[in-house]
């Protein structure tokens, strides 16, 4: 799957007209359902695409209770809720429609769903994600790609990270693709020109957790944390958890950042500003590591939610020391490319090409993943 960016497997994904879709991501930071409609076209002879226009859907106190009580509540309560949340995410798919130009809205063709994960455990063979693709086929009459990361799983592989794929066909002028949301990831091509992705570390799942004690939900351009001081011991314990010393593929999940990350945080009696610093540096010496372990020389795109925090870009930058940087794309390329990236992955899907690569979760094959449910309209074909 290195070959995909070559002019055969380009041209093989290219689609004959320009291709509408809706992309969903729901993050780990619960900062809400992230909604992007892009447009994809024939860009001289490669995949091109555009975001149309993108919108975050925060979620409500309810809802971010029952995603925290989940992964101990009933079946029949699981169940209910990724239906719920399915009937929700359509409605907020057609409030969000109807505030955009018809023309364009008549044209879309499919809605790529990441869901909301409640379990990830690859190494026990499971992964869940809730947001029910049933529900918002059934909701907006469009066809649904959702469900994306069983197949890998099953196949022995992580199941993540999946927008990989993504940065190699859409985002190939960087040296890497790093998403700073409520866990870090990384992906680029390796010296055997593979592409490599992993999960890094958490991020904004812990940095909204210490500003929650303040009454905060986020800590705004990384105020609080530019006040603080590094807090050396706690450092240490957090730069040796066993996780960074594992091989990759590997990823993360909450169960991880609760059980390990979290402790270490709650048993200190520093302040909240000193606790955010010193996690702010743990994140750069992880990223540092990563950057001089693999020799990355030049921009890495930086996204998601944590590129807000100029605190925490400003001290990867100073650990980075000019080897690799942080390029800091436009606002809406920060907030939606993973949305955008889903719509991709209902794409490929779509199209029949590979959408997880072995070489990035470590299943035993290359996989076209997600469950399809047809809409109004049969499934489309490009």
């Amino acid at each position: 799957m290195a070959l995909i960016p070559q002019a055969a497997l380009q041209a093989a994904i290219i689609p004959t007209k320009d291709v509408y879709a809706i992309g969903l991501m729901s993050g780990t930071s619960l900062d809400g359902l992230d909604i992007a409609l892009v447009r994809f076209s024939n860009n001289g002879g490669r995949l091109g695409h555009q975001l149309v226009s993108g919108r975050t859907v925060p979620y409500s106190s309810q809802w971010k209770r029952a995603f925290a009580e989940l992964p101990t509540t009933t079946a029949l309560l699981y169940t209910q809720a990724d239906h719920e949340l399915g009937k929700w995410m359509g409605q907020a798919i057609k409030t969000f429609l109807k505030d955009q130009p018809k023309e364009i809205v008549a044209q879309v063709a499919f809605v790529g769903s990441h869901g909301h994960t409640i379990f990830h455990q690859p190494d026990q063979g499971l992964t869940a994600q809730i947001g029910h693709g049933a529900q918002i086929a059934a909701q907006t009459g469009l066809t649904v790609v959702a469900d994306f990361r069983t197949l890998d799983v099953a196949l022995g592989g992580q199941g993540a990270p999946l927008v990989p794929i993504g940065d190699l066909i859409l985002y190939s002028d960087y040296v890497a693709c790093l998403n700073l949301g409520g866990i870090a990831n990384i992906s680029y091509d390796n010296k055997a020109h593979k592409r490599v992705a992993y999960d890094i570390c958490a991020v904004n799942q812990v940095l909204n957790h210490l500003t929650a004690r303040m009454g905060a939900d986020f800590d705004e351009g990384g105020a609080m944390a530019k006040t603080g001081k590094v807090i050396p011991d706690l450092l240490n314990d957090l730069n040796g958890l066993p996780f960074y010393q594992d091989d990759k593929p590997k990823s993360l999940g909450r169960e991880w950042v609760q059980q390990q990350v979290l402790p270490l945080l709650d048993e200190e009696t520093e302040s909240t500003e000193n606790l955010l610093h010193t996690y702010c540096h743990h994140i750069a010496d992880q990223l540092r590591i990563v950057v001089e372990r693999n020799d990355l020389q030049g921009p890495i795109l930086c996204t998601g939610g944590g590129t807000l925090n100029t605190y925490l870009v400003d001290t990867i930058n100073r650990a980075l020391a000019r080897q690799a940087w942080l390029h800091v794309p436009d606002l809406d390329t920060i907030n939606y490319k993973e949305a955008v990236l889903f719509a991709l992955l209902a794409y490929l899907r779509l199209k029949r090409v590979p959408n997880a690569l072995s070489s990035v979760t470590g299943a035993s094959r290359d996989n076209i993943g997600g469950a399809v449910f047809a809409g109004i309209n049969p499934v489309p074909s490009f």
